[in-house]
């Protein structure tokens, strides 16, 4: 075991000190700039067609989603043990200054999964039995012309998401859930796997729904209580914002130099955590991006934009400022355990059910999205049901799994795959970028015209 952990250490450095953060950050700001600074251009028009989809019912064709049900499936995927534990582990190994680093991955991250989502629609492919399927297993075989590193995303996908990821989700709620109610947690695994198997039995429509009704309440809900933390700390919030800026740049000014912390601690896990909280670049999320009903690819693309804000520049920042406000960083704790102390410091006993309670809502949509992205590239691999039905039962596996296995290198594992996983997606998007952009254009076209917006989708009854 030992020796899996140092070999799984040694490759994270590799690829979140090196090959990654250069590459997702690079690539990001590159597509911000070659898009005109989308993110910021195109907000208000982004958030006016999501934040209208919440009050009204969307009907979408048979064998997809609505647009409001894909984005929903998204951030059912995004919202999870990334926003809790993972932004508490974040300060915990990179300081204050790994906040300011979440930020900047996410603004970037805006302008790639543009790239991401609209791609996934173009190429985006209909199965025998009439359901559409897409994602970025579909733009490297149909875009790039190359079916095995398609095939070599899939697999790792499947892994990274299916099996490791959702071992992480599992993590997180088991501990957070024993912590609060003293419950075991395997028993809490098992649970967990029986109403997960519940859900992903119903396909596409039941993940769709259950992403629809319960992904805006739980994320309402706990900014909601987020903020009544921040109003009873809010003479911290001065003091907590100037040490994320300060950190960011200079750690040992807010830290100090015995803790060890350097720029390089900051930046390589507010990247890696902001990336594995907003999924951008990743190569996740366009899976359900892709299977959207709407008349144009960027339309799509507009809405992906506004997962990711909601993500972290809301969610993450919501926990960010929680724990630092409160202190609780600076306790003898990890992980979860950080998040839960905050909310204790702040509401007593019920503050840390109160987390457990938030945390199982967001770790277990991760679970049901994640499985669906899994599922979709086990499509891609294999055409037959049983596959589906095997790929099943070993996550079912993985999550009883997860929930009994020990914290950090359940994260280290999450880091490896995610990044194995994140390389040939940046290949594709940064090779097909120009066809991205070439939507956009189409799409601003249309809308000049005022003619009723129409795309044609080359390869959906390929």
């Amino acid at each position: 075991m030992d020796f899996l952990e140092l070999f799984v250490s040694k490759v994270n450095g590799i690829l979140w000190d090196y090959v990654l953060i250069i590459g997702l950050v690079g690539i990001g700001l590159y597509f911000t700039i070659r898009l005109g600074f989308i993110q910021i251009r195109r907000f208000g028009t982004a958030a006016k067609r999501v934040f209208g989809g919440i009050f009204k019912k969307e009907a979408s064709k048979e064998g997809s989603m609505s647009s409001f049900q894909a984005l929903a499936t998204s951030i059912a995927a995004q919202i999870g043990t990334g926003n809790v534990a993972g932004v508490a582990t974040a300060i915990s190994l990179g300081g204050p200054g790994s906040v300011f680093w979440m930020w900047v991955s996410a603004f970037l991250g805006m302008s790639t999964i543009f790239v991401e989502a609209t791609l996934a629609q173009k190429y985006r492919e209909t199965d025998k039995d009439g359901q559409l399927v897409g994602g970025p297993a579909y733009y490297i075989k149909n875009g790039l012309g190359s079916k095995k590193l398609a095939s070599f995303f899939a697999i790792a996908l499947i892994i990274a998401l299916g099996f490791i990821g959702n071992m992480v989700q599992s993590n997180s709620i088991a501990d957070a859930v024993s912590r609060a109610f003293n419950i075991p947690q395997l028993a809490i695994g098992i649970g967990i796997a029986i109403i997960a198997g519940l859900i992903f039995v119903g396909g596409m429509k039941r993940i769709a729904s259950f992403a629809e009704m319960v992904v805006p309440v739980m994320a309402a809900v706990y900014i909601i209580g987020a903020i009544i933390v921040m109003v009873i700390f809010r003479e911290n919030l001065i003091p907590v914002l100037k040490d994320i800026f300060v950190a960011a740049f200079n750690p040992e000014a807010v830290v100090g130099g015995a803790a060890g912390i350097g720029v390089q601690q900051a930046v390589r896990f507010g990247i890696a955590r902001g990336l594995f909280s907003n999924e951008a670049g990743m190569g996740s999320t366009p899976n359900s991006h892709a299977v959207a009903d709407v008349a144009h690819p960027a339309e799509q693309g507009l809405s992906a934009m506004i997962a990711v804000f909601i993500d972290t520049i809301l969610v993450c920042t919501a926990t960010a400022l929680v724990i630092l406000a409160t202190g609780a960083h600076n306790l003898d704790v990890v992980g979860v355990g950080v998040t839960q102390e905050a909310f204790n410091i702040a509401f007593g006993p019920i503050g840390e059910k109160f987390l457990a309670v938030c945390l199982t809502f967001f770790a277990f949509t991760t679970v049901v999205g994640w499985y669906y992205f899994g599922e979709n590239n086990v499509r891609f691999l294999f055409k037959g049901k049983n596959a589906i039905l095997i790929y099943q039962i070993i996550v079912l596996f993985f999550i009883v799994l997860g929930s009994y296995q020990k914290v950090g290198f359940v994260w280290s594992l999450a880091d490896m795959f995610n990044g194995i996983m994140v390389i040939p997606n940046l290949i594709a998007i940064f090779s097909l970028f120009k066809e991205s952009k070439a939507m956009l254009k189409d799409y601003d076209e249309q809308n000049q015209k005022g003619v009723r917006l129409n795309y044609k989708y080359e390869y959906q009854n390929h």
